[in-house]
């Protein structure tokens, strides 16, 4: 058996310039904290894995006092929560408006990896309303219905370490080479290398300065009949033309 097994944001749809900061800086807005990331502030947190981790990584104790945080870990764990509820509430109208295009070749690579009776999986870092309001949007409902979907905070431990394509595996129940990871960054990618899970990668619009030399294949993206991707580097068997088909997936499943 084979699955195939995506990251959500900047996978699935450019999701994180458009959707997730901008969503980030109106709760910030609405709460009433003077916080405003710019695309270049958030690429930094970007490096942080999990909405509320990078919230949480302003609460220094010039931050803390100037904004009447609560200094016990309960407290903040609760603030955080309710921050990033909203967040999320925000995100999910911004996909339901279709502000968050998938990305080239998604759905048709989606639909190509079913009919071959291909498992199929999302593992994100991102909470789970947000991952499968995104998939839904993409994919259209009938297909993301076929998929697992393992997000948020499922695992303790979030990218890079390998914690959540491990549970992949295990509720899939495949063996690591029987799966392949599409990722677009760097934790992503170091996260299925950790779990042993061969990975492609599309670069999304924070990550083309990322050093990807583990992957197989580093794409511009998916690619479609008539919108060709860039192939950045590629080490694996495929040989792939215009865009990715499900025998250029297999074909990196035997590198």
């Amino acid at each position: 058996m084979t699955a195939l097994i995506f990251d959500c944001d900047g996978v699935l749809a450019d999701t994180e310039r458009f959707g997730h900061l901008p969503a980030f800086n109106q709760t910030f807005q609405e709460v009433g904290l003077p916080v405003q990331w710019s695309e270049e502030e958030y690429g930094v947190k970007l490096k942080i894995a999990g909405g509320k981790e990078r919230m949480a990584s302003m609460f220094t104790p010039q931050f803390i006092q100037q904004n009447r945080i609560p200094t016990d870990p309960e407290g903040q764990k609760e603030v955080l929560a309710q921050w990033h509820k909203r967040k999320t509430e925000i995100y999910k109208q911004m996909t339901r408006e279709g502000r968050l295009p998938g990305r080239p070749g998604v759905r048709r690579i989606v639909q190509e990896a079913k009919q071959a009776g291909w498992k199929l999986a999302v593992a994100s870092t991102s909470a789970e309303e947000s991952v499968r309001a995104v998939l839904e949007f993409v994919v259209g409902k009938e297909l993301a219905a076929g998929f697992l979907v393992l997000a948020g905070d499922v695992v303790p431990k979030k990218k890079p370490a390998p914690d959540i394509y491990l549970l992949a595996l295990d509720k899939l129940g495949i063996s690591a080479n029987e799966g392949l990871i599409v990722e677009d960054s760097r934790n992503g990618l170091l996260a299925a290398q950790a779990a042993g899970v061969r990975c492609i990668v599309t670069l999304s619009s924070y990550t083309w300065d990322e050093d990807m030399q583990e992957a197989l294949l580093v794409i511009s993206d998916l690619g479609e009949p008539g919108a060709p991707m860039q192939i950045v580097a590629n080490r694996s068997k495929a040989r792939p033309g215009d865009y990715i088909t499900l025998k250029d997936l297999e074909a990196c499943l035997q590198s």
